[in-house]
């Protein structure tokens, strides 16, 4: 028994320094040529969205560039964290903790 809790809080660690490394990388994604721009963390916790004034005159148009450059971000920092957890070795549950899971 005591080995399982052992287990679980070597994976709580485990993914706590996953969960920090994720935090420290972010990406930026961008549209309406640059005129909006959202800044996003590993985390996928948006960091900043910056707007060019030259489009708040269009709401909609704003709407979807909004969308658009969150999309965007996402998009890269998914590229990033599936590297980043590939380097770093992942979290392979079933392989590293697979007896503690079990009944």
């Amino acid at each position: 028994m005591f080995s399982k809790l052992k287990q679980f809080k070597d994976l709580k660690d485990r993914a706590k320094q996953i969960q920090d490394a994720l935090s420290q990388e972010s990406a930026e994604g961008t549209a309406g040529w640059g005129k909006v721009k959202v800044t996003i963390n590993g985390n996928q916790k948006i960091l900043s969205v910056l707007i060019d004034d030259s489009v708040l005159t269009d709401k909609n148009k704003l709407q979807d560039m909004i969308v658009e450059a969150t999309n965007d971000a996402i998009s890269k920092i998914q590229r990033i964290m599936a590297t980043k957890l590939k380097d770093i070795g992942g979290l392979d549950l079933a392989a590293e903790f697979g007896d503690a899971m079990k009944n």
